[in-house]
């Protein structure tokens, strides 16, 4: 629990946020050491800090390129004991100039160090999940399907590289901070969708990586409370998520929207979500809502309806309108089609759908054909739907989904 502001707290001091995970783990040792004969201190988390400060000082008289920081530190722990004041804003630790928005927070930073655009979107999550989510390298190897040994040495480059850009631990401001928080929501975001529709393997749901998601994305809306997209984010985590135990069956299969059942659904996580879409809102500064604040508003209109059948899919149609301007794509697009299919009949959907038929970001997609497939089911067309299935059981990765697939490509066969 404490481990993400060991490190964001050091890193502040050390600038190496792969020095930093080791001092952490230094002082989490030196605990599991210490506590057992002389109890735990009255202010743990201050002890683990002060601790890690004091490897520091050990580390940095090593090195001569830190030979100004040691005199800094030293002078600081020498005014500050091992039950300190805080995670870096009290007496006797470095504190920075506040940037112009008054955000100084360390695992903010340390956030924003992690996501941050300089590395691949694989090794932001691997990072993110490293530090912050506090998963060991199987653990996030096993969740994404990764040899671990190539996962180790993602996050190692991940970190070296991070170390040889020279990126500052800080919070950006200004236009910078607009670029890098779309990085730090979409790296939050992938995490929750890779648990909540595995890409492949045996499993479709991977709820652990999901519950990661909704922790960081609720720290981040705490953290940032003037930003719409944090909570917009957070309100659709909150949303999505409380559909989970429908979402699978008694075996682990698939289970569709209009076939789950709504008393399985999480009504605490929904009134959290719509708590969280109303601080959104109320934030918001004009401009018209952001991605993800539209993605909210449509689980929301999910959300509000007691059955499949009173879904208000005209309000859908029209966020997805809205959407499509904001964050133009194909998988938008599709989107969109599935619900116009709802609101205005599927022979108007598939007209939409055939026209994406070319793009190539959908060729290897297998929800293209599988909507596809549904959409003549609709207009009798079973037999074409049968290979719209079977085509989409081809593409997909996940054992769970092409079995589903293929029972449904089974099932319009027979009913030729």
């Amino acid at each position: 629990m404490e481990s993400p502001r060991i490190i964001a707290g050091v890193a502040r001091i050390v600038r190496d946020v792969g020095i930093a995970e080791e001092l952490a783990q230094d002082a989490l040792v030196a605990a599991l050491e210490q506590w057992p004969g002389d109890g735990v201190p009255g202010n743990p988390g201050a002890w683990l800090m002060a601790t890690a400060k004091h490897r520091a000082i050990d580390l940095v008289r090593r090195r001569e390129r830190y030979a100004r920081k040691l005199a800094e530190m030293g002078r600081d722990l020498e005014t500050s004991g091992p039950q300190g004041h805080g995670y870096g804003h009290g007496q006797g630790y470095v504190d920075e100039p506040a940037d112009p928005d008054g955000i100084d927070d360390d695992l903010l930073r340390l956030v924003f160090t992690a996501c941050h655009p300089v590395l691949s979107a694989e090794a932001r999550i691997a990072l993110t999940l490293r530090l912050l989510g506090g998963l060991t390298t199987v653990e996030i190897a096993r969740a994404f399907l990764t040899p671990e040994k190539t996962l180790a040495q993602r996050i190692v480059r991940a970190k070296r590289t991070l170390a040889a850009k020279g990126v500052p631990f800080e919070v950006p401001y200004g236009p910078e901070r607009e670029a890098r928080l779309g990085s730090v929501l979409e790296v939050i975001y992938l995490i929750f969708n890779e648990g909540y529709a595995a890409t492949a393997g045996d499993d479709w749901l991977r709820p652990a990586l999901c519950e990661d998601a909704l922790r960081l994305a609720r720290v981040l809306a705490e953290l940032m409370p003037k930003e719409p997209e944090v909570h917009g984010l957070a309100a659709l985590l909150e949303l999505q998520a409380s559909r989970s135990a429908a979402r699978t069956g008694a075996s682990g299969e698939p289970v569709l929207l209009k076939d789950q059942s709504r008393a399985r659904w999480n009504r605490v996580l929904i009134r959290r979500g719509f708590a969280a879409l109303g601080r959104a809102e109320a934030v918001s500064s004009g401009g018209g809502p952001g991605p993800y604040v539209l993605q909210a508003a449509i689980a929301a209109c999910h959300a509000h309806a007691l059955t499949y059948a009173e879904t208000d899919w005209g309000r859908i149609v029209t966020l997805y309108g809205m959407l499509a301007v904001r964050a133009p794509s194909p998988v938008v697009e599709l989107n969109r089609a599935v619900a116009v299919s709802m609101a205005e009949g599927p022979g108007a959907a598939l007209a939409l759908v055939d026209a994406l038929m070319g793009e190539p970001v959908l060729r290897e997609y297998h929800l293209l054909p599988s909507v596809r497939g549904d959409l003549l089911v609709r207009l009798g067309r079973t037999a074409e739907a049968a290979g719209e299935f079977a085509r989409a059981a081809g593409l997909a990765r996940n054992e769970r989904e092409r079995s589903f697939l293929l029972a449904r490509a089974e099932e319009c066969g027979s009913l030729r």
